[in-house]
């Protein structure tokens, strides 16, 4: 029962409930402990074992019911069959004539093994993995009998009627046994297809039924960011040995160095200032950097958070007191869908922040940078470059649109340390990883 207990743990994984292999060794102790026999006590031993919270024991209470579901091989009675056809017919035949359940189930599980139903990837490959299971099984010449029983004619021919009646009942449940391996196993690529996808859309033409898949990948990104982040930071503050301080400490013990001083590196975290262009064309772009960014309230230490359209406001009162999702209707609400006048949303950053900006904080702006052909205040552009750790502009447009019309982004660009064209979630992944990364020592 090894081999079932593997195939349990990888369907978990693809129900999003993680096991480590510490967790894999446990579930295995606890099933030698407790065996298979009693389905509850099995269920309750491997709960506690692999589930670490309410969400993940609920996804492991509907994974453990459909990988563990047997449905009952059913039939009517058949006509009693002569010595000569029990004598010709084969497993699978004898197995359906005399309604051996138990064998059955057998049956179906070793040729599923043997066929790779476990490793099905698509919903596509259900009608050839059941064929080949029940290939395996020995429909052929399950089929061929029935051919046979019909020629032969008399009592023969109720037998193979019978027979062809249990054949559609195993179909129906080769089917149902495909479908749960489906469930189990091919679900986890579909979602990883969709995600893929989502990430590559852009986000100024994200379809309305999108929405919440959409939102649900950037907090999945963010939190995925939130620990790759966590383990660097916890690495780079285990430090080295201090000698020079080891030495000086030991002077009081004669040089014996009971004390021992260790390197320590300071790690900080960020500060973020995010300025968001709620514009019309850039508005859904914006909800969605500040989604991120507010999920990664693990690792940022602080982050200020700024939009504007033909003038700018602080929206941080919104962020803290209301849940992001109806915060971001409140900020669109408020100043959003407005023609953008860059220069006075820079004169209104400076005048709420410039005193706050310093060498740990990283403006971040989001916008297409056109300005309507007002003043674009470059000045205030030099003044924060100058002042702060660094300045990215992500630009939901490409990069063959700066500087046309009344985009400014040419002008601006020189004042940025990053000037990147962004407008899908794994672009805008990748852009905050890179932030991240300045703070954490190599």
């Amino acid at each position: 029962m090894q081999r079932a207990l593997e195939d349990f743990l990888r369907a978990l994984r693809a129900s999003e409930v993680p096991v480590s292999p510490a967790e894999a060794i446990d579930a295995h102790r606890a099933v030698v402990e407790v065996g298979f026999a009693d389905r509850t006590l099995l269920k309750d031993s491997l709960v506690v074992t692999l589930a670490k919270s309410a969400e993940e024991a609920k996804r492991f209470d509907a994974c453990f019911d459909t990988f563990f579901a047997r449905d009952e091989f059913s039939g009517g009675s058949a006509p009693a069959a002569g010595p000569d056809v029990l004598e010709t017919a084969g497993d699978l035949a004898g197995m359906l004539l005399e309604e051996d359940a138990v064998g059955l189930a057998r049956a179906m599980e070793a040729a599923a093994a043997r066929a790779g139903v476990s490793e099905i990837q698509t919903g596509a490959q259900r009608s050839l993995l059941t064929r080949r299971m029940l290939d395996g099984m020995g429909l052929r010449e399950l089929e061929d009998l029935i051919n046979t029983l019909r020629a032969a004619g008399g009592r023969d021919e109720a037998v193979a009627a019978a027979l062809t009646e249990r054949r559609g009942a195993l179909f129906a449940q080769a089917r149902a046994f495909v479908d749960r391996q489906a469930e189990l196993y091919a679900a986890q690529t579909g979602r990883q297809l969709r995600e893929r996808l989502l990430a590559r859309r852009k986000l100024t033409a994200v379809e309305p039924e999108d929405f919440r898949a959409m939102e649900a990948l950037v907090r999945k990104m963010a939190k995925r960011l939130a620990k790759r982040y966590a383990r660097r930071r916890h690495r780079a503050m285990k430090g080295r040995l201090d000698v020079r301080k080891t030495v000086r400490k030991s002077l009081g013990y004669g040089g014996v160095p009971f004390d021992i001083v260790w390197k320590r590196r300071t790690v900080e975290k960020p500060k973020i200032a995010v300025l968001c262009d709620v514009s019309r064309s850039v508005a859904a772009a914006a909800q969605f950097l500040l989604l991120f960014l507010y999920s990664l309230n693990e690792v940022v230490e602080r982050l200020d958070a700024f939009a504007f359209s033909d003038r700018l406001v602080s929206v941080n009162d919104l962020l803290d007191d209301e849940k992001v999702d109806d915060a971001i209707e409140l900020i669109l609400a408020r100043i959003g869908f407005r023609p953008t006048d860059y220069g006075r949303a820079l004169a209104d950053f400076c005048t709420l922040q410039e005193a706050a900006l310093d060498h740990r904080t990283t403006v971040i702006i989001l916008g297409d940078g056109r300005s309507n052909y007002a003043d674009p205040r470059l000045d205030l552009m030099r003044r924060i470059e100058d002042r702060s750790r660094a300045v990215i502009w992500l630009n939901p447009e490409p990069m063959s649109y700066w500087g046309q019309g009344d985009s400014k982004m040419d002008a601006y660009r020189r004042f940025c340390h990053v000037a990147k064209p962004c407008n899908t979630l794994e672009q805008l992944e990748r852009i905050i990883e890179d932030v991240l990364r300045t703070y954490t020592p190599a």
